[in-house]
């Protein structure tokens, strides 16, 4: 199998995937156009991407099977039209949320201390101990964490070490889950907002978290409030944190932001950058050695079982449920053009099939076929279907609730 990597990429996973069989195109400068015609030319069955976008023209380019994002989201990709091309989409989650976890306890601990303007002035030459030795601490405050995915319950657990009182939001949470956590459950981000001193985001971005943390957001934040968010940029109403900040004296640190540049060097514009109280990162949240041996060692996984098997882990574009009606269930001997017979019996009978799975049983004599239909075969359907009875050992039409 014929693998394009448009990223950086460890050299022990590249070997290790040399290794596996797998003939590696390595061009970890591949963007837009260029990418797109590397895609067209390699022949490539599978394409890895970390930052890099993979758009529809992309897609459509070569003969894609599988695109892996080595990572956590998969917002960089055109998952519509992928599924629409029959391309599995997969992704790495939670190998890098202790990483974005410490990286967002240093965020909080830097605005709390204003460690960056305390090391900038001193590059300066200004010493200002009484400036700095300005600090509110951090034990006993309330931290509100917005998203309790695996990065989340990863901030959680180093903010109890911290000493705060915890309380959190997110769809999936229950009382009893936050029980289990340590933390007090509410009913919504703008309670978080309300009730913390110190509030962080991780979230996926997807339609319903675009600008949740928007201008009804910071309005309900105290004032003097903390806000980081290491998720995603577009989670974010720029214009109202901003005018949070300006008005309501919140300070914020973001590792992600809009404007930033596609590459790992460039240059960036972003009026909150430069804003006094906003501290900005390189969008560096899982760029720690540990965490891409980690992101490195699941990609490999995902390839390696897409090319020796065909099933792809962690995938996200396969549907969690089809227009699949019935179950048709064939017993069957494991002879040659049996399921061939029963598929052109559906196809005759204009029977679409939504999903199929057939279990050999050890011995290799006799298996069973599951297959998910969109409409209930009639009688004549089933009755064609029995006409090889010394192969079809029994048949069952079981509706689908």
């Amino acid at each position: 199998m014929k693998v394009l990597i448009a990223d950086k990429f460890p050299d022990a996973g590249l070997a290790e995937l040399r290794t596996a069989g797998c003939e590696v195109v390595y061009e970890p400068d591949a963007k837009g156009d260029l990418l797109t015609e590397h895609v067209r030319t390699s022949g490539a069955d599978a394409l890895v991407v970390r930052s890099t976008d993979v758009p529809a023209a992309t897609l459509r380019a070569g003969r894609l099977g599988l695109v892996v994002r080595a990572g956590a989201g998969y917002n960089n990709i055109d998952v519509k039209t992928a599924s629409e091309l029959g391309i599995y989409v997969s992704n790495c989650p939670a190998k890098n949320s202790v990483a974005v976890a410490e990286l967002t306890m240093g965020l909080i601990l830097s605005l709390d201390r204003r460690i960056p303007d305390g090391v900038a002035d001193l590059r300066k030459g200004v010493w200002n101990k009484k400036e700095y030795g300005k600090a509110n601490g951090l034990f006993g405050r309330t931290l509100g964490v917005v998203g309790i995915g695996s990065i989340g319950r990863e901030v959680i657990v180093r903010g109890r070490a911290f000493g705060f009182r915890i309380v959190a939001w997110s769809r999936s949470l229950t009382n009893e889950k936050a029980a289990a956590m340590g933390v007090t459950r509410l009913d919504s981000p703008l309670e978080v907002a309300a009730a913390a001193g110190i509030v962080t985001v991780h979230l996926a971005m997807k339609p319903e978290t675009k600008l949740l943390a928007g201008k009804e957001f910071f309005s309900a934040m105290k004032p003097g409030s903390l806000f980081i968010n290491t998720s995603r940029a577009e989670i974010v109403d720029e214009e109202a944190l901003l005018d949070a900040v300006r008005t309501k004296g919140v300070r914020a640190a973001l590792d992600v932001f809009q404007g930033e540049p596609a590459g790992g060097t460039g240059a960036v514009d972003n009026p909150l950058l430069s804003e006094p109280g906003i501290y900005g990162t390189h969008h560096i949240g899982a760029s720690t050695e540990q965490a891409q041996e980690a992101i490195s060692g699941e990609t490999i996984r995902i390839v390696r079982e897409f090319a020796a098997t065909g099933r792809v882990p962690n995938c996200v574009n396969i549907a969690k449920r089809t227009s699949a009606t019935h179950l048709l269930v064939v017993r069957h001997l494991d002879r040659v053009g049996v399921l061939a017979h029963v598929f052109g019996q559906l196809k005759d009978a204009g029977i679409n099939v939504q999903q199929t799975e057939n279990i050999v049983f050890e011995g290799g004599n006799a298996a069973i076929a599951r297959i998910h239909l969109d409409h209930a075969p009639g009688e004549a359907t089933i009755a064609a279907i029995r006409t090889r009875s010394e192969e079809i050992l029994d048949l069952s039409v079981v509706p689908i609730g």
